[in-house]
C-alpha cells in the first residue's frame, strides 16, 4: 500500500492539515499510522463523512471490483490494455497492442524478431499502475500532488530518471515546446497549474467540455519535461469517472484530429469536442458489450 503525508492528504481534499491530523488521531482514517511523530496516510483513503458525496457509477464499480479481484477479460482488463497501448503509442512507443497485452497478462512481451526499447516496456508497466491509481482515487479532488504522483509513477525506472536535469514526479527544469509552440517557463509552471486547478475545483461537478478544457490548458502549460500527454490523458479519464461521464481513449486513428483539436481549442472548440465524442462512442460500444450501464 502506498502512503502520503498529512499535508498531501489535506491538499487532496481541500482541508486544513490540522483537521487531517485530527482525523488520524481519532481513528477516522482507516490505515493511518504514526511513524515517529509523523502520520502516514493510505494514498487511497477517502475523506471521513464524504463517502456518499460522489456516487460511483456502474463503470467505476466494475473497474474497482475487477481490479481488486484480478478479473481477466472484463472492462478493467480492456481499459488497462487499450488506454496504455494507445496513449503510449501516440508518444512514440513501438510496442504493439499484442505486446502490451502480453505484458499485462503474462509479464512478458511475447515473441519478437525486433529489438525492443527498454523504456517502452518500463513505461508500459508503469502506465498500468497509473491506471490503478486513477481508479483508486477517482472521486478525489484533482490536486498538484496527485498529478505529480502520476508522473512519478509513469517515469520511475526509465532512462529519463537517470538524467540529472530530469525531474521525475516534479515540474520541468528546462524550457520545452510542444508542436513547435512555446509552453510555460519552468519558473511559472507551479503558479499556472495552481491557478488552473483552483479555477477548475471551484466547480463541484463538471461536464465533458469542462474536462476537455482542463486537458487543453494543462497541455499548453506542459508542466513536465516529458510525459505530459500521457499524464494529461490519465487525468481526463479520472475526471470523467469522478463526474459520472463516459470516459474515452484517444486511438492512433484519432491522433491527428486530437492534435488539431488541442491546437485550435482556444479558437474553435468543435474540433476537439467532436474527436472526444467520437472516442466516447467507441468506449460506449465496449460498455454495451460488457453490459455496463451508463
Amino acid at each position: 500500500m502506498e502512503y502520503i503525508s498529512v499535508k498531501q492528504y489535506a491538499e487532496k481534499y481541500g482541508i486544513s492539515q490540522r483537521t487531517a491530523r485530527n482525523y488520524c488521531a481519532v481513528g477516522k482514517i482507516d490505515g493511518a499510522h504514526l511513524v515517529g511523530k509523523t502520520w502516514n496516510v493510505p494514498a487511497n483513503a477517502p475523506l471521513p463523512g464524504r463517502r456518499g458525496k460522489v456516487v460511483a457509477t456502474p463503470l467505476l464499480m466494475s473497474l474497482r471490483s475487477q481490479q481488486q479481484n484480478h478479473t481477466k477479460g472484463g472492462i478493467y482488463h480492456r481499459v488497462q490494455i487499450d488506454l496504455t497501448y494507445n496513449s503510449n503509442h501516440i508518444e512514440g512507443s513501438r510496442l504493439t497492442h499484442d505486446q502490451t497485452r502480453y505484458i499485462f497478462e503474462t509479464n512478458t512481451i511475447g515473441i519478437t524478431d525486433q529489438a525492443i526499447n527498454v523504456d517502452d516496456i518500463t513505461e508500459t508497466v508503469n502506465h498500468f499502475r497509473c491506471i490503478d491509481l486513477i481508479i483508486e482515487q477517482a472521486e478525489a479532488k484533482l490536486t498538484e500532488t496527485f498529478i505529480k504522483q502520476l508522473h512519478h509513477t509513469l517515469k520511475t525506472g526509465t532512462s529519463d530518471s537517470r538524467k540529472s536535469w530530469f525531474a521525475v514526479g516534479d515540474y520541468k527544469r528546462l524550457p520545452n515546446e510542444v508542436g513547435g509552440m512555446h509552453t510555460a517557463a519552468p519558473e511559472d509552471v507551479h503558479r499556472q497549474i495552481a491557478n488552473l486547478l483552483k479555477e477548475y475545483n471551484n466547480v463541484n461537478r463538471h461536464n465533458l467540455e469542462d474536462i476537455i478544457d482542463l486537458h487543453q490548458r494543462f497541455e499548453a502549460i506542459h508542466p513536465f519535461q516529458d510525459g505530459n500527454g500521457r499524464v494529461g490523458r490519465l487525468v481526463m479519464f479520472k475526471e470523467c469517472l469522478r463526474n459520472g461521464i463516459v470516459p474515452f481513449i484517444i486511438t492512433e486513428e484519432l491522433k491527428m484530429f486530437y492534435y488539431r483539436g488541442l491546437r485550435e481549442w482556444p479558437r474553435i472548440k468543435g474540433y476537439l469536442l467532436d474527436t472526444c465524442l467520437t472516442a466516447q462512442d467507441l468506449f460506449k460500444a465496449h460498455l454495451d458489450y460488457f453490459k455496463i450501464k451508463y
